[in-house]
């Protein structure tokens, strides 16, 4: 998979599920389509991963050194709540109760598929992290971006 991509605008209904855009799972692989992992993310958000994802991340944080405190909290924090959940027959995902809770989901969501996961939004909390955030946007992307230097030779 080269890398999951878009921005997707959903309506939750009152049980708590979304249909899950059909562009976005034609970018999932055949074997990961309905399959999923869903986890609190770093911010005011869920984070889904495709299970072929969910397990290469865990084959990479299995090998964490479990007698060091810190990697303990961080492995208990990253996996407090995470929950497998797969489509319906209908292509809807249905997000737990406690997880839409935990982020303050309402009915209009924003999906934003980056890399390996989607993240899952409140709509009115999305725009409003992107537009608190718009004015040091320039800043941020010299801060990460300069990491990589000059490739244009």
């Amino acid at each position: 998979m080269a890398g999951l991509v878009g921005e997707y605008e959903v309506k939750m209904d009152a049980k708590g599920r979304f249909m899950f855009p059909s562009d976005l799972r034609k970018q999932l692989s055949p074997a990961a389509q309905e399959n999923f992992m869903l986890n609190k993310g770093f911010e005011e958000c869920l984070t889904l991963f495709p299970m072929n994802e969910w397990e290469k991340l865990s084959a990479k944080l299995s090998k964490l050194n479990l007698f060091k405190p810190q990697n303990r909290m961080f492995y208990r924090l990253f996996h407090q709540g995470a929950k497998q959940i797969n489509l319906d027959k209908a292509g809807r995902i249905l997000i737990p109760v406690a997880q839409m809770e935990k982020v303050g989901l309402k009915k209009e969501l924003v999906l934003i598929a980056y890399n390996d996961r989607v993240e899952i939004w409140d709509k009115a909390k999305y725009f409003s992290m992107i537009e608190d955030n718009m004015a040091d946007f320039a800043d941020l992307a010299n801060e990460v971006m300069g990491e990589f230097g000059d490739d244009t030779e």
